[in-house]
């Protein structure tokens, strides 16, 4: 089971339905590749995730969803090290998923799908970066959006 905490730091109000949806997403999306855990999903405007892309990604402009893993050594950092026996007393913290919902709308609408189906996607793509997914090459880009379309699929949230 995957404990999600969802916050809404951008001004418009989302629907219990929204949250709703992305937490079955995330849920679905735990189910397939079986893990269980912590995640945050933050929903932010432009603004926001244009600050944190030129922070910690160097990137001058907002995007659609950043994700921040929380069992992946960041650069400079030590390595952590968990004695097996102890690890059930400890959470999983996988890690933070922000979303620009005015992003998703844009998109929803650039690729003449529903937002909830956009809000889906973004919301799969970030679960899986955080699992260590990758696009960078055309193989793990092919592994990674297959997969988020079957859960997509799974969900019912398809083109």
């Amino acid at each position: 089971m995957l404990d999600i905490e969802i916050e809404n730091e951008q001004a418009e109000p989302i629907e219990q339905a929204t949250l709703d949806l992305l937490t079955r997403c995330l849920q679905t999306a735990a189910e397939v590749e079986e893990v269980n855990g912590e995640v945050a999903i933050t929903l932010v405007d432009n603004a926001r995730i244009h600050e944190l892309n030129r922070e910690f990604r160097g990137v001058d402009r907002p995007t659609d969803v950043i994700s921040f893993a929380m069992n992946e050594q960041g650069e400079g950092e030590m390595e952590i090290y968990l004695d097996e026996a102890e690890a059930d007393e400890f959470p999983n913290m996988l890690g933070d998923i922000v979303i620009s919902i005015p992003k998703a709308k844009e998109q929803a609408e650039e690729y003449g799908h529903s937002f909830e189906r956009e809000l889906g996607f973004l919301a799969v793509h970030g679960f899986l970066h955080l699992l260590g997914y990758d696009h960078k090459s055309e193989a793990e880009e092919k592994e990674m959006f297959g997969l988020q379309e079957a859960i997509l699929q799974k969900i019912g949230l398809t083109r």
